[in-house]
């Protein structure tokens, strides 16, 4: 059986090109190596390959059953297969030369090059990604996209049990380190012997381009700093984004802001997130124009978005950087007590930016959104954060995913919108459960609006969590779409 799996792999990694028939040898005995087999009988014939998961889901159970793998629980599966794919995975060097190749051609197919080879080696674990849920909801503000994270896998018991018992290292640093790039992992840190990362170098200064294994859209990819220093969201920080889309035009980057409530998950690590996907975001239009003394060929206009945005557009980069820097420095120092916007408390620093850049044909574009983490005894969580009525749909914060249209939810939210749609159906109180009874008040707010059928429950179900990731997004704008918003928004644009 192991035998007809190796060659399985081995023909996997030929057809993809992972390895050419000058490496066939090496790589078998390197995988004999690794279950400990001493003997190896080759196929007589060519083994067409199944689909990759399948094949490594086989030499898991092989593994188990041989005393290869000790544990099998989601985590040590992870780390034995991962390790089964770096043994094909190409070195950095060769990885590397080939995306200059293609970069040289067109950037767009170094990206899809390398897109491709961080599937077909497993990083982006395909089979697992085609489980989350997807879909789109027509908003006032665009097409939004709603997806139901069910990639990431929950984590065994016996796994935090073994966690909590090993000794925490500081090597790799965070999971974006460079120091990633092949690394064995361990139960409290993923496996990357099939991680290959690309080398850049935006405004002078060392970065790497990868991949998210987790792709919540398409070419899902995050830029990183060269070394673990914290985010900030400075001037430099819009020459860096303008620059990548100077290089990969084909693709957006954003930053989330560098304060927590309104950051990204690792504020410690220096990073850019974007991609080749058009958010609703990008399609929304200008609201109203802003008139920036003493930039003459930055055109700028607040963006009908829930949240507050400003955009710029212009043809210079450097322009663009200095327009929006002169922005951000506003808003740093910025308060207005009417509107409940405060700089600081106690010296603690509330406002900063969430950048997102582009290429819009021969333009370059800066969105600018406005963001404030303070917190009151009614919103400890953040005033401007998805507020408590919503919780049960998004607890967490706006980042800058969410913030370009792309709602990323938890994975509880299958079986209880399922749940949900089945006491709907079936006229149960929808308050007999804990979970149902978090989405009681929100369900008999809508349920009257419709005729609801068996055929049409779903989509509403999901047309409705659309409307509240709408109205999640507005909670996170500093700046209401009310008059008095409005007039507040305004009375920013003026002081600039």
């Amino acid at each position: 059986m192991i035998n007809h799996l190796i060659n399985e792999l081995v023909n996997y990694g030929l057809k993809n090109g992972l390895i050419d028939l000058a490496d066939e040898v090496y790589v078998t005995n390197s995988l004999l190596e690794l279950f400990g087999l001493n003997d190896y009988v080759a196929s007589e014939e060519d083994v067409e390959p199944r689909k990759l998961h399948l094949i490594l889901e086989d030499m898991i159970a092989y593994a188990i059953a041989n005393g290869v793998m000790k544990d099998d629980t989601i985590a040590q599966r992870d780390l034995f297969d991962t390790k089964v794919m770096g043994v094909l995975t190409p070195a950095p060097s060769t990885v590397r030369r080939k995306f200059a190749e293609k970069y040289e051609n067109s950037p767009k197919h170094a990206t899809q090059f390398y897109y491709q080879f961080s599937q077909i080696t497993n990083y982006i674990r395909v089979d697992r990604i085609e489980k989350d849920e997807k879909w789109t909801t027509e908003t006032d503000f665009g097409t939004m996209d709603i997806t139901i994270n069910l990639s990431k896998p929950e984590k065994d018991p016996r796994d935090i049990i073994k966690a909590g018992m090993t000794k925490k290292s500081g090597y790799p640093a965070c999971l974006l380190c460079r120091e990633n790039e092949g690394y064995a992992g361990h139960i409290m840190h993923p496996a990357r012997q099939n991680h290959r990362i690309i080398p850049l170098t935006l405004c002078e200064e060392d970065y790497y381009l990868q991949y998210s294994p987790y792709v919540y859209y398409n070419e899902h990819c995050i830029i990183f700093n060269y070394n673990h220093i914290p985010m900030v969201i400075n001037k430099a920080t819009f020459g860096k984004l303008l620059d990548f889309v100077r290089q990969f035009p084909h693709y957006t980057l954003g930053s989330n802001a560098d304060l927590p409530i309104v950051g990204g998950s690792i504020l410690s690590h220096d990073h850019f997130q974007g991609g080749g996907y058009v958010f609703a975001m990008a399609k929304a239009t200008y609201e109203s124009e802003v008139v920036l003394d003493g930039y003459p060929n930055v055109h700028a206009g607040i963006v009908k978005w829930p949240m507050s945005v400003i955009r710029l557009q212009g043809r210079e980069i450097n322009e663009l950087v200095d327009a929006a820097n002169h922005i951000l420095e506003k808003w740093r120092g910025y308060s207005d007590p009417e509107a409940y916007i405060f700089s600081e408390t106690d010296g603690v620093p509330h406002n900063t930016i969430t950048p997102i850049a582009r290429k819009r044909g021969d333009l370059y574009e800066l969105d600018l959104v406005l963001r404030n983490n303070i917190t009151t005894e009614e919103c400890p969580m953040g005033l401007y954060h998805p507020h408590a009525q919503y919780h049960h749909i998004k607890k967490e914060n706006i980042g800058l995913i969410e913030v370009m249209g792309l709602a990323v939810l938890p994975a509880r939210l299958k079986k209880e919108m399922s749940d949900l749609e089945r006491a709907i159906l079936s006229g149960e109180d929808l308050r007999q459960n804990e979970a149902m009874a978090s989405h009681a008040d929100w369900a008999e707010e809508w349920i009257p609006k419709y005729d609801i059928t068996s055929e049409n429950i779903h989509s509403i179900v999901q047309k409705e969590i659309g409307i509240v990731f709408t109205k999640v997004l507005e909670d996170a704008g500093v700046y209401k779409r009310t008059p008095d918003g409005i007039a507040a928004f305004n009375r920013f644009i003026d002081d600039l």
